[in-house]
């Protein structure tokens, strides 16, 4: 209990900068909503242009934060030796892949069909590169148990862009109308979405100043040996990586081109990727968890009962999801205002998209198996069939369907991985997870779903107050049957 109590609250430190960070930074999807109309197809160009950094900061870090993990914890290895590998590697890959784009910035640009705005690529080829190397530095203070510090961080990063975004978005054009001299030598009316790139670039830029404790203080010298192992083993999992996060962001790359009218897969892809982030909730406590539970797995997996606290972990992940489900969808009448009304056409598939976020987030608790085997091939595989799964599913159906059937896409090819990866774990790393109570509160909040559509209520408040009570059934089943909190006085009183 010990252990999963400091999982909890390293998971809760780092959830301030995922959960808490995300949500702020979902404070623009408002803003860009209402700045770049649906019709506009601007707010499709940025998810467009983010689906492909996302792939390549994945190409870039090649794996190595997983592969920094796995060898600073083994014994006899020093931590510094590998973190200086890491950093070296990684490092030179970015400084590599810089070059090259700036040399051919024009015929990539070309490729990804924005000829005319070849600066939109190379400001994000500079900003996934200095992602790409940071990586490691927060990988490291991971390591060193440094939740708070590493927190800090990405707050002040999502804070800053933030405020460039309101300023270039917002402030800008009321200066341009009102004092268009104070920011004439500067500032085009007509270049929003460029600004969006800026914003993130000049936040990049300033965040390696941060690390600046965290690559002083050892040599930066290759051990070719060890550099060869680490290689060796993050390189499937830079395959699963690819693949992974193709799964995620190939509809966005691929949506363009799947319209005769490219402009008319722009407006889709727009309304799609905004009202899939009302939904990203469920991805926010996902990567909270995972940045607290992978250096956790690694470093639990010298302990006899650590199988015990896998299934355990998978248990409260899996409750806590569905929590969030329940609550996303029993405040829609809020969330949607996160996106403007325009877009609004494009919520039907919030549900759809948090049951993949679920799927997705059972599948990475099913990953450490392989990781700790070093059998990290099959990681590669599960990842391979989940995204060829996505991409003919999407190729298929999306000029059908459009955004519905993206959205439905995801959901099936991480449920296939899913089951996948349980089936071939329990040969190779067998678990007892405790399938039956997960099964149990899977059909409670499904129950609770239905009640919640299938109950018309015309008043938008006793709406939202009907949803309330069944998000509290729910609350009160976990703590009646899970939740230690009975050890409270208070609360074993009320719930004795």
């Amino acid at each position: 209990m010990a252990e999963l109590k400091s999982l909890a609250k390293d998971t809760a430190i780092y959830g301030v900068s995922s959960i808490v960070g995300r949500f702020l930074n979902y404070l623009l999807v408002p803003l860009y909503t209402a700045v770049l109309p649906a019709a506009s197809g601007g707010y499709g160009v940025v998810s467009n242009v983010y689906a492909y950094t996302a792939l390549i900061l994945v190409l870039l870090t090649f794996g190595m934060e997983t592969g920094f993990f796995r060898f600073a914890n083994k014994s006899g290895e020093d931590s510094h030796k590998v973190y200086a590998n890491a950093l070296l590697f990684v490092g030179g890959l970015s400084l590599l892949f810089v070059t090259l784009c700036m040399v051919f910035l024009k015929p990539v640009s070309a490729f990804l069909e924005y000829p005319d705005h070849a600066d939109y690529v190379g400001m994000m080829v500079v900003v996934v590169a200095l992602d790409s190397f940071q990586s490691i530095p927060f990988a490291y203070l991971r390591y060193k148990k440094r939740p708070v510090k590493f927190a800090a961080i990405k707050l002040i990063n999502i804070v800053g862009n933030i405020v460039l975004n309101l300023f270039f978005l917002l402030l800008c054009p009321w200066l341009h109308v009102h004092a268009p001299g104070w920011i004439s030598w500067f500032y085009n009316p007509a270049y929003l979405v460029g600004y969006i790139f800026v914003s993130n670039l000049i936040m990049s830029a300033l965040q390696m100043f941060f690390f600046i404790p965290e690559l002083r203080g050892f040599s930066y010298r290759i051990d070719w040996q060890l550099m060869r192992q680490m290689v060796d083993y993050s390189f499937p999992i830079l395959i699963f990586g690819v693949v992974g996060i193709l799964n995620q962001t190939v509809d966005k790359m691929i949506y363009p081109f799947l319209f005769d009218d490219r402009q008319e897969g722009l407006v889709q892809l727009g309304i799609y990727s905004a009202t899939s982030k009302v939904a990203l909730i469920m991805a926010m406590f996902t990567q909270a968890f995972r940045y607290a539970y992978e250096p956790f797995v690694f470093g639990k997996n010298k302990d006899a009962d650590n199988r015990k606290v896998y299934a355990a972990a998978m248990k409260y992940f899996f409750i806590f999801s569905l929590l969030a489900f329940l609550a996303v969808m029993g405040y829609m009448d809020v969330l949607k205002y996160m996106v403007a009304r325009d877009y609004w056409e494009g919520l039907s598939v919030v549900a759809v998209v948090m049951g993949a976020e679920i799927f997705k987030g059972i599948y990475f608790n099913l990953s450490f198996w392989y990781k700790l085997t070093d059998e990290t091939r099959w990681g590669a595989y599960f990842s391979l069939i989940g995204c060829t799964v996505i991409l003919i599913l999407n190729v298929w159906l999306v000029p059908i369907y459009g955004y519905v059937a993206s959205a439905w896409a995801s959901v099936i090819g991480y449920g296939v991985i899913t089951l996948l990866s349980y089936f071939v774990g329990q040969k190779k790393y067998p678990v007892s997870y405790p399938l039956k109570d997960m099964a149990v509160y899977l059909l409670l909040a499904a129950v609770l779903y239905i009640l919640s559509q299938a109950v018309s209520i015309p008043n938008v408040w006793m709406r939202l107050l009907y949803h309330t009570l069944l998000i509290l059934l729910f609350i009160i089943y976990i703590v009646k049957r899970d939740l230690p909190l009975k050890s409270i006085p208070l609360v074993n009183r009320f719930f004795r």
